[in-house]
């Protein structure tokens, strides 16, 4: 069937629906009434014009006829799948529908403990039993790379009755793995191929970044296309190959979780974005890219900085690098990357998207510019060449490979007391703790708590990091499993 990926069904629809000026005794409340000031004066008239509520006119999310129907055939198409499900809860509601189609209490899934907090959550949800499989780690730089394909043969060959495995392609960094391989590997087994492809909206658009999951042969992918793709924020997709999987099954779940009031402008922004990525993708990513690559080569000539490049390429655990992943060590220069990120706010009005210890990174993508990536690039220059006196404490990574002593599920429902957080050594954990951005929980619900995770814990309060996810906002107190 040809589709015309010209085409813009929701986006289209609601400027037709708008011209209707129909008369609204429906929700939502404000009606479109931009007399009323407060949010046409912010947002616009416009907007707020096709700001609407499922109807037959313009379908429902939950069980699409129509136009939503016909912009997800578009998508499907744009990225190699068989069928796409629009999400408005971001990528979180597709890793949890992804896991619990294909996952149920007891289960085994074999993943990398280095997931967001999404797949963390999505085990509480459908209960299923987490075969943590430890990914490489780069004592130098202070960055985790990937799970090798060894390991993943390994685990699978000890857990041959696990149901699927779940893949980050590509990583925060821009690290993937064997990803074509590994399906390949994954369904000899039988078991299902999930990836968590939140940060890999552009790579299908542009032949020298890695391979996308759908062009992998992967059976399940959710990609945040609000992240690298230009649509709205909270704006994502599922993409599903038929086989493995059943994606009614799929849709089932999703409807489980996702909200039965969809808002209007992410889903035309995901339209909208769709069509972009196609018609113009290749062309923009172009630049970008060469911006990327021309910004490394100035700062390849100062000693204090190391920026991230497909050097990193190895075969196996860093199988390939997408170089839209602006990653730079700034070791060298005194400061931890928490501090480098404060000082690019505070100092140059540069907002970078993550810091650890060591690193910073920034994400390239198809708004930025030229112009842009220069202020970034001077103000490294300028923190290179005026280095901390006196060098920050640095702190090693913490193992990712935990003892697991009971599902999260089983934690997150067990009966818990809190104590101090230095005295919770060798206690179970009955809650998350993390950093935001990225989301990689420090401790997961289930897992016995060591020394090494609060020390851990300890640095990234003395850098004035975000810390969430625990019942006390304080970070005095966790939660563990009353035994």
């Amino acid at each position: 069937m040809y589709l015309n990926q010209n085409e813009t069904p929701i986006a289209t629809g609601l400027k037709n629906y708008a011209k209707k000026n129909v008369t609204h005794f429906d929700v939502p409340g404000h009606k479109k009434n931009s007399e009323l000031g407060y949010l046409a004066d912010y947002f616009g008239k416009d907007v707020v014009n096709i700001d609407t509520n499922s109807s037959k006119i313009v379908d429902s999310l939950s069980h699409p006829t129509t136009i939503i129907k016909e912009a997800s055939q578009l998508m499907a198409n744009a990225y190699g799948a068989d069928q796409a499900l629009f999400l408005v809860n971001g990528t979180t509601i597709g890793v949890q529908a992804m896991m619990m189609s294909v996952c149920g209490p007891k289960d085994k899934i074999i993943l990398p403990r280095n997931v967001h907090k999404s797949a963390v959550n999505a085990l509480i949800l459908c209960g299923a039993t987490p075969i943590y499989v430890q990914p490489e780690v780069d004592d130098e730089l202070g960055v985790i790379t990937g799970m090798s394909y060894s390991s993943i043969e390994k685990a699978m060959a000890e857990n041959p009755d696990a149901k699927a495995i779940f893949l980050l392609n590509p990583t925060y960094y821009g690290f993937t793995t064997n990803i074509r391989d590994i399906v390949n590997l994954a369904h000899r087994h039988g078991m299902a191929v999930l990836v968590d492809e939140a940060h890999g909206a552009h790579l299908p658009f542009h032949d020298e970044l890695p391979i996308h999951a759908m062009g992998a042969g992967a059976d399940l992918a959710v990609t945040s296309l609000h992240k690298t793709g230009g649509s709205l924020t909270q704006s994502s997709v599922l993409f599903i190959r038929e086989g493995i999987v059943n994606p009614k099954t799929v849709q089932t779940t999703l409807n489980l979780l996702q909200t039965t009031s969809a808002s209007y402008l992410l889903l035309s922004s995901l339209d909208l974005a769709r069509k972009n990525l196609v018609m113009n993708g290749e062309e923009t990513i172009d630049k970008v890219l060469k911006i990327a690559r021309n910004a490394r080569l100035k700062l390849k000539e100062y000693a204090n900085l190391y920026v991230f490049s497909d050097e990193f390429k190895n075969g196996d655990t860093v199988f390939d690098y997408d170089e839209t992943k602006f990653c730079i060590n700034v070791s060298k220069t005194g400061y931890t990357g928490f501090e480098v990120y404060d000082i690019l706010l505070d100092k140059y009005n540069i907002q970078v998207e993550i810091a650890d210890a060591n690193n910073i990174m920034a994400i390239l993508s198809i708004g930025d510019t030229q112009e842009n990536m220069d202020k970034l690039v001077e103000a490294l220059i300028d923190i290179s060449t005026h280095p901390k006196e006196k060098t920050a404490k640095k702190h090693k990574l913490i193992d990712l490979n935990p003892h697991v002593v009971v599902t999260p599920r089983d934690a997150f429902f067990a009966h818990k007391k809190a104590v101090k957080i230095q005295d919770a050594v060798g206690e179970i954990s009955g809650e998350s703790i993390m950093v935001y951005p990225p989301g990689i929980p420090i401790i997961s619900p289930g897992e016995k708590i060591t020394k090494e995770m609060l020390e851990y814990i300890d640095f990234v309060k003395e850098q004035n990091c975000v810390i969430t996810d625990l019942a006390d906002p304080s970070i005095e107190y966790i939660n563990i499993l009353s035994l």
